[in-house]
C-alpha cells in the first residue's frame, strides 16, 4: 500500500509539473524572470508602508503625504519657508542684534587681563535668574556667597585637571570614584536587594547619562539575546534625552501614553514589548508634571521578560531619598527595586553641584563594560574611554565633591526639608486660583498647571513680561515651574504675580506684542508634525 501510494504521489507530481511547464511555455522568458523580482520589490515597499503606518500612525502617514504633495506645487514650499523664517524670527526676540556684534575673528592684540572686564559687561546682560527661573540654577543664595563661593573655589583649584589622565591626576580620579560611590549609597547600594555590585561614572549631564545608558543596554542585550533591531519604550512624559539616543544608535522608539494620573502606563508598555525590546524607562519624577512613575511594577515587567530597565532620577536623585527620611510617602524608585538596571542622577540640579556633572549608575560590572570603548589597532597606543567625551574637565569633578561633602546628610536633608514645604506651599496657592488647574499629584519639587478657562501660554506670557522663566508643556497645554533653593524666598511673590497674570489674561485674553502664546499654541495644533521639527531645526540652527 506504502508503495501504491508513493507511486501515486509521484505520478501526479509529474502531471502537475507538465501541466505547469506547458502553461509557463505561453510567456516570454524575461517576463518569467521579472514577475518574481518585481513582486518581491512590491511586498518589500508594501511592507515597508505598513511599518511606517504602524510605527507613526494612519493619520500622521496621510497627513505627510498630502503636506509632500502640496509642497510639490510650485510657490508653496517658498511661502512656508518664508512663514516658517518669520516664526523663527519672533522666537528669537531680539537676539539678533546681539548676533550682529558678536566677534568672528581673534583680536590683533590680546586683551590681556582686561578681558575678565569685558566678560563682566557680557554677563550683566544675562536675564535676571534669581530666584526667577524654573530649575535652572539649584544652589541658594548669592552667587559670590556661601556655596556659591566654595564651588567656585573647589573648581578653580583643579581647572588644568584632566581625568582622562589616570597617572598624573590621581585626585580628581577619587573624587570621581568617590562621588559615584556616595550618589549610589543613596540610591540602595547598601542594601541587599541591589546585590552589591553597584558601580557608574560621572558625565557631563542628564542627558549623557541617559545616552549612555541607553548605549550601555543596547549593547548589553546584543550580547545576551542578540538582538540586532533594537527598540525601547518610554511613556510621553519620558525626557527628550532618549529620543536623541534613539537616533544616535539607531533604535526605535516607542512612546506611550501616560495614564489618567499621569504616570507611566504599566499596560500600554506591556503591549509595545516584542522580542526586539531592549530596554523600558520610567521616572522619578518625570520632567513635565513632577511625578513618580510606578517603578515598582515597570521592574518587574522587566524581569518577566528579561529586558533591560531604566530609572531617570536626574531631578529626584538627590531630593527623594533625602525626602523619605523626612517622612514624605515616596514609592520605590532605586536599586531596592528588582528590575532596575542603571539609573541616571544629576549632582548638579539638587546635588548644589557646578553645572555639567551627573551620575550614571549599573546595577553591576557587566552590563556596565558596555559603555566602555577600547581601541587596540590606533598607532596612538591601547586606548579606553568610559564615557563619551575622551577629555573631561577635573574641576567639574572636584566640584561636585566639594559640593557633597560639604554639605553632608544634614545639609541635604535641610535643602529637602525647605524646597518639598515651598513645593507644597505653591502647589496649594496655585490650586487656589480658580481658573488653573495643578496636573496630577505631583510626588516631589515641579508644579505643572493648566487652564480651561484661559489660554495658559497668554498667562505664561504675562509672566514673562514680570521676569518669570517658567517652562512651557503640550498635551495638555500647561506651564510649570521646578522649584528650588531659589524659590524658598519668593513663593508668595510668584503667586502674587500668577494671581494678577491671569486677571489680566481674563479681562483682556489674546496675544501681547511680542508674546510667544500664538507660536505654542499653533505649534501644539498642527497636525504636520514634521513642520513643527523642522521649525525647532531651523530655530536652533539660527542661533549658532
Amino acid at each position: 500500500m506504502d508503495s501504491f501510494s508513493y507511486s501515486s504521489m509521484k505520478s501526479m507530481l509529474i502531471q502537475a509539473r507538465g501541466s505547469l511547464n506547458s502553461r509557463l511555455s505561453e510567456f516570454e522568458p524575461l517576463v518569467l524572470l521579472l514577475v518574481p523580482l518585481v513582486s518581491l520589490f512590491l511586498a518589500q515597499i508594501i511592507g515597508s508602508v505598513f511599518g511606517v503606518v504602524h510605527e507613526k500612525g494612519l493619520k500622521a502617514c496621510l497627513i505627510g503625504f498630502i503636506m509632500g504633495f502640496l509642497k510639490m506645487i510650485p510657490g508653496v514650499q517658498n511661502y512656508i519657508d518664508a512663514e516658517k523664517q518669520k516664526v523663527v524670527d519672533q522666537l528669537q526676540s531680539g537676539s539678533s542684534s546681539k548676533k550682529k556684534n558678536k566677534t568672528e575673528v581673534l583680536p590683533v592684540k590680546g586683551l590681556g587681563v582686561e578681558v575678565l572686564e569685558k566678560m563682566e559687561n557680557e554677563k550683566r546682560n544675562d536675564a535676571i535668574w534669581q530666584g526667577k527661573c524654573s530649575g535652572t540654577v539649584y544652589i541658594g543664595g548669592a552667587e559670590s556667597e556661601g556655596h556659591f563661593s566654595l564651588i567656585n573655589q573647589a573648581c578653580s583649584m583643579f581647572a588644568h585637571t584632566n581625568p582622562l589622565h589616570i597617572d598624573v591626576f590621581q585626585s580628581v580620579v577619587r573624587f570621581e570614584s568617590e562621588v559615584v560611590a556616595m550618589t549610589a549609597a543613596l540610591l540602595g547600594s547598601k542594601e541587599t536587594a541591589s546585590g552589591g555590585q553597584i558601580c557608574g561614572n560621572m558625565t557631563s549631564g542628564g542627558t549623557e547619562s541617559i545616552v549612555l545608558a541607553v548605549k550601555s543596554s543596547r549593547d548589553y542585550m546584543k550580547y545576551k539575546k542578540g538582538i540586532t533591531r533594537p527598540e525601547m519604550i518610554i511613556p510621553e512624559s519620558g525626557h527628550s534625552a532618549y529620543d536623541k539616543a534613539a537616533q544616535y544608535f539607531n533604535i526605535k522608539l516607542w512612546r506611550v501614553p501616560v495614564d489618567k494620573d499621569f504616570r507611566a502606563d504599566v499596560k500600554a508598555t506591556r503591549r509595545h514589548i516584542n522580542r526586539n525590546t531592549i530596554m523600558i524607562v520610567g521616572s522619578a519624577p518625570g520632567f513635565p508634571h513632577g511625578i513618580i512613575d510606578p517603578i515598582e511594577e515597570l521592574g518587574q515587567l522587566a524581569l518577566s521578560y528579561g529586558i533591560c530597565f531604566h530609572v531617570d532620577l536626574c531631578l529626584g536623585g538627590f531630593v527623594l531619598p533625602f525626602a523619605r527620611k523626612l517622612g514624605y510617602q515616596i514609592p520605590p524608585f532605586d536599586f531596592s527595586v528588582q528590575g532596575v538596571t542603571s539609573i541616571s542622577v544629576d549632582v548638579h540640579k539638587y546635588g548644589l553641584a557646578p553645572k555639567g556633572t551627573s551620575t550614571v549608575l549599573y546595577r553591576n560590572h557587566e552590563i556596565r563594560k558596555h559603555q566602555f570603548v577600547a581601541v587596540t589597532e590606533w598607532s596612538g597606543g591601547l586606548y579606553v574611554s568610559p564615557t563619551i567625551a575622551g577629555s573631561r574637565p577635573g574641576s567639574l569633578v572636584a566640584g561636585a565633591w566639594a559640593a557633597m561633602m560639604s554639605l553632608g546628610e544634614e545639609g541635604y536633608l535641610q535643602n529637602t526639608s525647605k524646597i518639598m514645604e515651598a513645593s507644597k506651599r505653591l502647589e496649594e496657592g496655585v490650586r487656589e486660583i480658580h481658573e488653573l488647574f495643578v496636573i496630577g499629584k505631583p510626588d516631589m519639587t515641579i508644579v505643572a498647571f493648566g487652564s480651561k478657562a484661559l489660554d495658559i501660554f497668554e498667562v505664561n506670557d504675562i509672566m514673562s513680561s514680570k521676569g518669570w522663566h517658567l517652562n512651557a508643556l503640550q498635551r495638555p497645554n500647561s506651564i510649570h515651574i521646578c522649584i528650588t533653593l531659589q524659590h524658598v524666598p519668593v513663593v508668595d511673590d510668584f503667586l502674587r504675580d500668577l494671581r494678577e497674570a491671569v486677571e489680566t489674561v481674563k479681562a483682556n485674553p489674546g496675544p501681547i506684542t511680542g508674546g510667544l502664546a500664538p507660536i505654542y499654541g499653533a505649534a501644539g495644533k498642527m497636525p504636520d508634525r514634521g513642520m513643527v521639527n523642522e521649525l525647532l531645526v531651523s530655530f536652533m540652527d539660527s542661533q549658532y
